[in-house]
């Protein structure tokens, strides 16, 4: 469903919850307003605070909807995640290199078909709308046409989407390796026709170290060197067999991420997803240079990768933000990536509070691809998506909240119980494109 050119003007009434900074530890940096108000304008906030006040001030002429028993707040943005890989979910068991050859290299070969994509491209879509995930940093296949396809259906709904055609030269099937240059030369096709058309965004994306030859990896940083505002993604240190592969194939290179960094690839705009096995050096190096992490917590535990350390983490001053990696990660609903976070972060004596993962997902995610001003905040004048989270769609956790107290014993037990069915509106630029109003 595609929102309206000119979004309608209107009022949201709903307990409402936004981040300014990241919580840490100590349940700071949010605004919550038990009873509030969010005023959209032509698909952007235009005012967020208590209803008492803003009700006083707003025309009888805007319509108010009424939400009182809901919490709204920014989207989920998804800073890792495969499209191809919906046709993967749940084929969990293996190790990662095992995984691909078995599992998703031969998923991803269907997408030859142009058709196929288009449609599944729809499946994708409808499975973020409906967990609240309003953007995503999104790996399509080596297909350009798979790509461009991806790229359509978001255009036709309005989203804010980052993607890119893998780029996959060597140590692969045959039936998804670039030609030498192809992969390059698709790469600044689609770059031409989709960045920054409307609200889509290009990441140019070599899968890993392993799967590109040196002259594709040089070539990838040359290209995110020559349009500004390009996004770059990749796996980093994600498991140990992979990480012994990647020294094999590049025995001159420091580590796995000098790898990258000597082609120009650690940067802003740049997510590496994964970053378990890592040594303190190399987290500074990525910070210093403005890169960020993608935290996968239902990945590295179904596929056996490791324990990302959020207090090594966050000692680097590395930005890190939680994604799903589907289909290594086993639901596309940011309630259980958060959830099991916080499982991994106690595994090693570490805490995640209930606060600091929803920054995680909303405002941190939006400030590791340098979006806080667009999205993630609900900050005036930036762009209206958002979700309306109805603890009463399950009867369990309706009634574990009327036992609750206070905003971290809520988002609590929304981690813990909740699911897609908690998300009874996702809007983009202000319109419903899940649920209704």
């Amino acid at each position: 469903m595609a929102p309206p050119t000119d979004p309608p003007r209107r009022a949201w009434r709903a307990s409402l919850l936004r981040f300014v900074a990241d919580p840490g530890a100590q349940d700071a940096g949010y605004e919550y307003f038990p009873d509030g108000l969010l005023l959209v304008d032509a698909g952007r906030v235009a005012a967020f605070g208590p209803a008492e006040t803003l009700l006083r001030e707003l025309s009888t002429e805007i319509p108010v909807i009424d939400r009182r028993d809901c919490l709204l707040l920014p989207g989920f943005i998804d800073t890792h995640i495969h499209f191809p890989q919906v046709d993967v979910i749940g084929s969990g068991g293996r190790m990662l290199l095992d995984w691909l050859e078995t599992h998703t290299f031969p998923a991803e070969r269907r997408y030859e078909d142009t058709a196929y994509a288009a449609a599944a491209a729809e499946v994708f879509l409808d499975e973020l709308l409906g967990n609240g995930t309003t953007t995503a940093m999104v790996y399509c296949t080596v297909h350009e046409g798979a790509t461009e396809a991806f790229f359509a259906a978001a255009q036709r709904r309005g989203l804010r989407m980052i993607a890119g055609k893998v780029l996959m030269d060597r140590n692969c099937p045959e039936y998804l390796r670039d030609p030498p240059g192809g992969g390059l030369d698709a790469t600044r096709r689609l770059i031409a026709r989709w960045h920054g058309t409307d609200r889509l965004c290009y990441a140019v994306t070599p899968r890993f170290a392993a799967s590109s030859s040196e002259p594709q990896l040089a070539g990838a940083g040359d290209i995110v060197r020559e349009t500004p505002g390009l996004f770059m993604q990749t796996h980093l240190a994600e498991n140990h067999a992979e990480i012994a592969w990647t020294r094999e194939l590049f025995p001159d290179a420091r580590s796995y991420l000098d790898v990258y960094d000597r082609y120009g690839l650690v940067r802003e705009r740049a997510v590496f997803a994964h970053c378990i096995h890592m040594e303190h050096a190399d987290r500074r190096r990525m910070a210093e240079a403005g890169a960020a992490a993608a935290f996968c917590p239902t990945s590295n535990l179904s596929l056996g990768s490791g324990l990302f350390d959020i207090a090594a983490t966050d000692a680097a001053g590395l930005p890190f933000s939680i994604a799903t990696d589907v289909g290594g990660g086993t639901s596309f609903s940011q309630f259980r990536s958060m959830d099991e976070a916080g499982k991994i972060a106690m595994l090693q004596g570490q805490y995640l509070s209930p606060l600091r993962a929803f920054y995680l997902a909303t405002l941190g995610a939006a400030r590791c691809l340098g979006l806080a001003a667009t999205i993630g905040s609900l900050a005036t004048g930036s762009e209206a998506d958002f979700i309306v989270v109805d603890p009463q769609a399950i009867p369990l956790l309706a009634r574990r909240r009327s036992q609750s107290t206070t905003l971290t014993e809520l988002l609590r037990l929304i981690l813990t119980l909740g699911d897609d069915r908690l998300i009874r509106t996702t809007c983009s630029l202000g319109v419903p494109v899940h649920g209704h109003a």
